[in-house]
């Protein structure tokens, strides 16, 4: 069974940095594709950004120039670094993993940030 669990959510003043976490266990292969969806009050679940087992990545254009997604393929550890946060930035942090077409996913952290 695979387990997928965040950390790294905080409240922080627009301007600032977080860096979020996301460990995938269960499995001794990496995942084919990792990557964040947040989720905030009365909007729907949107892609914020992904990590592919070749090397590339996607950013929804939002957050293009201030996230970084990096990962560890061979401990399933996905990391994204976000600078220059915006109050509109402010949601549930999900991480999610696939593994040969199945899909995992984490409770979440929360990133809240205050003008």
């Amino acid at each position: 069974q695979v387990q997928v669990m965040e950390s790294g959510g905080d409240l922080v003043q627009a301007g600032g940095s977080l860096r979020l976490s996301c460990q995938a266990s269960g499995r001794d292969f990496s995942a084919n594709t990792m990557g964040w969806h947040r989720q905030a009050p009365g909007k729907e679940r949107e892609l914020v950004a992904s990590h592919f087992s070749d090397g590339r990545t996607y950013y929804t254009d939002s957050v293009k120039g201030r996230f970084t997604i990096s990962r560890d393929s061979a401990k399933n550890t996905l990391y994204l670094q976000m600078n220059d946060l915006k109050p509109e930035d402010t949601a549930v942090y999900i991480c999610r993993a696939i593994f040969f077409g199945y899909d995992y996913w984490g409770q979440g952290t929360q990133v809240t940030v205050f003008s």
